[in-house]
């Protein structure tokens, strides 16, 4: 199981964008599917964004479709979800996971390597 690794969150106000990263230490990053989950206090475990390996297909969930973007650079071993205007509700652990089929997907029981997350506050 590939270790990963996420990095950019911080606090920003509402209206403010981050652009997070996940990276991992094995070459076979580059031919996993790739998704961000999110978790926020008191609350079950949100799927945001996934990519397939080729970056051919994304999903994104319905809270964050038209403000967040998923992308990668698999020469670089690098996945980004670049997030735009950000709301209070946005606010949780984000949370980089990988599987091996390349699918990617929705479901997180898809998934099998996962990072520690960042954590994105927003303000109102």
């Amino acid at each position: 199981q590939a270790q990963l690794v996420e990095s950019g969150g911080g606090l920003v106000q509402a209206g403010g964008s981050l652009r997070l990263s996940c990276t991992a230490s094995t070459h076979t990053f580059s031919s996993a599917g790739v998704g961000w989950f999110r978790q926020a206090p008191g609350k079950e475990r949100e799927f945001v964004a996934a990519i397939s390996w080729t970056g051919g297909a994304t999903y994104y969930g319905d809270s964050v479709k038209g403000r967040f973007t998923i992308s990668r650079e698999n020469g670089k071993r690098m996945v980004y979800l670049q997030m735009n205007s950000l709301k209070p509700e946005d606010t949780g652990v984000y949370i980089c996971a990988s599987e091996p089929s390349g699918l990617a997907g929705r479901s997180s029981t898809n998934y099998d390597s996962w990072g520690r997350g960042t954590q994105v506050t927003v303000s109102a």
